[in-house]
């Protein structure tokens, strides 16, 4: 039985009401799925101004891109790879050795959801994620799968669906119905298990490996950022219709 405001289609297909775009929402969704509160997220208000950046703890963990459908498509025609997987997905990777651990979104609106789980689920952000809350064991179900099996896992998940519902209604902003579409991309990036940084986005082929990092880089990192956020940025043509939140342990 779906949970109260998630629209189902037709087709079957379910949808949930989106996230808003801010921290507040974001935290209190990955505690309620069992991350530590020592964990949080926080508005990046500028990339290059250090006195707008001083309030964001460091090391960063991840970051979340909220981006503008054109900008996403422009990034996937620069690299040469299709914007979604519409004709079928080729990714096939599972297990352990793995260097990240990706879902194939197939909830409708649920970008911000997948954003959220990509994030904490990847890197040293791991580690805060309680052993035996519903978010580890979404994990550590979905690890060994391969990617269809696991997205059928993730969609089926009856706590992470109402644990969504809650936050989504938590927002300033009046919520839009799940049967609208939001019309934005929440991407994902962390450092893998490799070392490098993978954007991670449950519409894409897979997860994208968009290079080496140094030891010391962080997700705000310079050279984190050139491969990653910027990238998209600068075919924003004037566009300040994004956003950012950083992932980081509180001070």
């Amino acid at each position: 039985m779906p949970t109260e405001g998630v629209w189902v289609s037709p087709t079957g297909r379910k949808s949930f009401i989106p996230l808003e775009n801010n921290p507040e929402v974001f935290t209190s969704l990955v505690h309620d799925l069992g991350v530590s509160p020592d964990l949080g997220f926080y508005d990046v208000y500028s990339l290059d101004e250090p006195s707008l950046l001083s309030h964001i703890p460091r090391p960063v963990y991840a970051m979340i891109f909220i981006a503008p459908s054109d900008m996403q498509t422009a990034v996937r025609q620069e690299d040469g790879l299709p914007k979604s997987v519409s004709n079928g997905l080729t990714y096939d990777g599972s297990g352990p050795d793995e260097p990240v651990v990706w879902f194939l979104q197939t909830i409708g609106n649920a970008c911000g959801l997948y954003a959220l789980v990509h994030s904490v689920a990847n890197g040293e952000a791991r580690q805060f994620v309680n052993r035996g809350s519903v978010l580890d064991k979404v994990i550590e179900t979905g690890i060994p799968l391969k990617p269809q099996e696991r997205a059928k896992s993730f969609y089926d998940n009856q706590a992470l669906e109402e644990a969504h519902m809650r936050a989504a209604r938590l927002g300033t902003s009046e919520a839009p119905a799940a049967e609208i579409h939001a019309g934005h991309h929440f991407i994902a990036f962390a450092k893998g298990k490799d070392g490098h940084l993978w954007e991670l986005e449950g519409t894409a082929d897979g997860p994208i490996d968009r290079g080496a990092l140094a030891d010391e880089d962080d997700m705000l990192s310079e050279r984190a950022l050139e491969r990653g956020v910027k990238r998209f940025m600068k075919f924003g043509g004037g566009n300040v219709h994004f956003s950012i939140v950083a992932l980081a342990k509180k001070q």
